[in-house]
C-alpha cells in the first residue's frame, strides 16, 4: 500500500522486529502530509517529552480530520502493533487512489458486491441500520411539524428582535446572573475547603491507627519474649501426669491379664466337672446292665434280693461320692493364685502379667 501510494524507500516488517520510533515518526509525518499537505506537524523527536508531543499531534489529526481513532501507546511502541495503527491510514488513503481511479461501473460492481458481503455477515450491522431508519422517520416528521409552526414563530421572533432593550432590565438581568456564578464559585470553594479539613482528618486517622498498631507489635514483642509465671508447674504438672497414665496403663493391662487367667481356670474346672459327671454316668449304666444279666440268670431269690440291697447301696455311694458342680468366686482365684506363688517357680506372677501388659500393649 505505501508503494502504491508513492513512499520513496521501501518498508519490511523485519524494520518492526525491534522498536524503531524514527521510522514510524517518518512514515506518520508522510501520511499526513499526503492527507493535508497544508498541515503543521512538529518533526522534533528527539527527547521522550517531544516524541509523546509528536504522537499527541497526529493523533489529534486524525481523529479531527480523517475520524481515525488511533491507540497513542501501540505507536509509541513503534513495534509490530505501531504498524497496525498506520494501516488504518493507510488504508483510508488507498481505499481513496482506489476509488478514484476506477471507473463507474467498476465502482457500481465493488459497492454491490460490499454491500452484499456486508448484509451477509454482519446482521447487527443490518439491525442497527433498521433501528437508524426508523429513528430518522421519527425525527424528520417531527422537524415537519416544527417547519409548519415556523410562520408564526416567524413573527415573534422579528417582534422580538425590532424590540429595543431597556438598559436596566438588562443590567439587572446581568447582575442577578453575576450574583448567581459567584454563589457557585463560593459553593465551589467551600467545598474544596471541606475536602481539604477531611484530608487532614484522615491523614491525622492514619496516624493515630499507625501508632497504635506500632505500640500494639511491641506490646505483642514483650509477651512473646516474657516467660509466664504458671509455666514451670505446668511442665511439672504435664510430667506427673504422663507418668501417672504409665501407671494406669501397667496396672490396666495386669488387671486384664489376671481376669484372662481366672476365666480360664473357671473353664479348665467347668471342664473337669463335665468329664467327672459323664464318667459317673457311664459307670451307673454300666452297673444297671450288670444287675439286669444277673436278674436273668435265674439265680436265687436271696442272692438276688442280696445283690439287688448291694445295687442299690452301689447306687447310694456312687450318689454319695458325685461332687457337687464347682461354683467359681472370686476369692477361690485369690486363694489358687496365692497357692501358685507359694508352690510356684522362681518367676514371679508380676513379671508374667508384666510380660502379658507389654505384649496386649503392642
Amino acid at each position: 500500500m505505501m508503494r502504491a501510494l508513492g513512499y520513496p524507500r521501501l518498508i519490511s516488517m523485519e524494520n518492526f522486529r525491534t522498536p524503531n520510533f524514527t521510522l514510524v515518526a517518518e512514515i506518520l509525518t508522510w501520511l499526513v502530509k499526503r492527507y493535508e499537505p497544508q498541515t503543521d506537524i512538529p518533526t522534533d523527536i528527539d527527547t521522550e517529552q517531544d516524541r509523546v508531543f509528536f504522537i499527541k499531534a497526529v493523533a489529534q489529526f486524525m481523529a479531527t480530520k480523517a475520524h481515525v481513532k488511533l491507540n497513542t501507546k501501540r505507536l509509541y511502541q513503534a513495534d509490530g502493533y505501531a504498524v497496525k495503527e498506520m494501516l488504518k491510514i493507510t488504508v483510508v488513503l488507498y481505499n481513496a487512489m482506489k476509488t478514484k481511479g476506477m471507473s463507474p461501473a467498476e465502482k457500481e460492481h465493488e459497492e454491490g458486491s460490499k454491500f452484499q458481503f456486508d448484509l451477509g455477515s454482519k446482521i447487527a450491522d443490518l439491525k442497527a441500520a433498521r433501528d437508524l431508519a426508523s429513528e430518522i422517520t421519527s425525527k424528520g416528521a417531527s422537524l415537519y411539524d416544527l417547519l409548519g409552526k415556523e410562520v408564526d414563530l416567524r413573527e415573534m421572533r422579528t417582534a422580538a428582535i425590532a424590540r429595543p432593550l431597556e438598559l436596566n432590565e438588562t443590567e439587572k438581568t446581568l447582575k442577578a446572573a453575576i450574583k448567581e456564578v459567584l454563589e457557585n464559585v463560593q459553593k465551589t470553594k467551600d467545598m474544596l475547603s471541606n475536602v481539604a479539613s477531611d484530608e487532614a482528618n484522615l491523614d491525622a486517622k492514619i496516624e493515630k491507627k499507625k501508632s497504635e498498631l506500632e505500640r500494639n507489635h511491641k506490646r505483642l514483642q514483650t509477651l512473646q519474649s516474657v516467660r509466664p509465671a504458671f509455666m514451670d508447674e505446668y511442665e511439672k504438672r504435664e510430667e506427673d501426669l504422663q507418668k501417672q497414665y504409665e501407671s494406669y496403663v501397667e496396672k490396666f493391662c495386669n488387671l486384664a491379664f489376671l481376669e484372662q487367667k481366672l476365666e480360664d481356670y473357671h473353664r479348665l474346672e467347668q471342664e473337669r466337672f463335665e468329664e467327672t459327671e459323664n464318667t459317673l454316668r457311664l459307670m451307673q449304666n454300666k452297673l444297671r446292665e450288670e444287675e439286669k444279666r444277673l436278674m436273668k440268670s435265674g439265680g436265687k431269690e436271696e442272692d438276688s434280693d442280696i445283690e439287688i440291697q448291694e445295687d442299690e447301696g452301689t447306687d447310694s455311694e456312687v450318689d454319695e461320692e458325685r461332687p457337687t458342680k464347682p461354683r467359681p468366686t472370686r476369692g477361690m482365684s485369690v486363694r489358687v493364685s496365692k497357692k501358685r506363688r507359694h508352690h510356684g517357680a522362681n518367676k514371679s506372677p508380676s513379671t508374667e502379667t508384666k510380660h502379658f501388659a507389654c505384649s496386649n500393649a503392642h
